[in-house]
């Protein structure tokens, strides 16, 4: 689907092209890749307290800053790395968000240890397939968290992970397709 075409979409996707791009052709899609997956996680932590749009717009400098978002890289950022980070510009230069993203990488690499990959660590506590809006939903009726979120929330926070709020986790798991909370009138919609 070509990001321009005048189709239905869910509304937050509306207007801005690099938003429509991202609904369309990543939003709600699975992802299963350890380094996409702690990519997505750390870009919605970025985004606590800031708009999607800002986070997207800084997506490719977040990705050269954090060195493809590979978690083994990551875990190895030292204060060298941390002075780096801060001074540049094209990131949310946020200390406590950049310390936690060093140190999520490091929980990371744990849960991957210990369960092969991060993905079948998500299977254990996020049934799949993954739920669907019903036919009768409107924007408004898409949660902030859920029950599966707040339980992820607290068992990554267990395993030492920062910035992993249940609405953290929750943006995550939309974005990852572990949820699909494409709207009826979105032409994303599978209900």
């Amino acid at each position: 689907m070509d990001a321009t075409e005048d189709v239905g979409r869910c509304w937050w996707a509306e207007g801005d092209a690099r938003m429509r791009a991202y609904h369309d052709t990543e939003w709600g899609v699975p992802v299963d890749d350890d380094i996409e997956l702690f990519d997505r996680l750390t870009l919605e932590a970025f985004q606590a307290g800031l708009s999607w749009q800002t986070i997207l717009n800084k997506r490719d400098s977040f990705q050269a800053a954090f060195r493809g978002f590979d978690p083994a890289i990551v875990a190895g950022f030292d204060d060298t790395d941390r002075a780096r980070l801060m001074a540049d510009a094209g990131i949310v230069r946020n200390r406590a968000k950049i310390d936690a993203t060093i140190g999520n990488a490091r929980a990371f690499l744990d849960v991957v240890g210990e369960f092969g990959s991060f993905d079948a660590y998500l299977a254990t506590l996020v049934p799949r397939p993954a739920t669907r809006l019903p036919r009768d939903a409107v924007a408004g009726s898409i949660p902030a968290t859920t029950p599966i979120s707040d339980a992820l929330s607290k068992d990554l926070k267990r395993r030492g992970f920062r910035f992993v709020g249940s609405t953290i986790v929750y943006a995550f798991m939309q974005s990852v397709g572990l949820v699909d909370d494409h709207l009826p009138v979105c032409f994303r919609y599978r209900g």
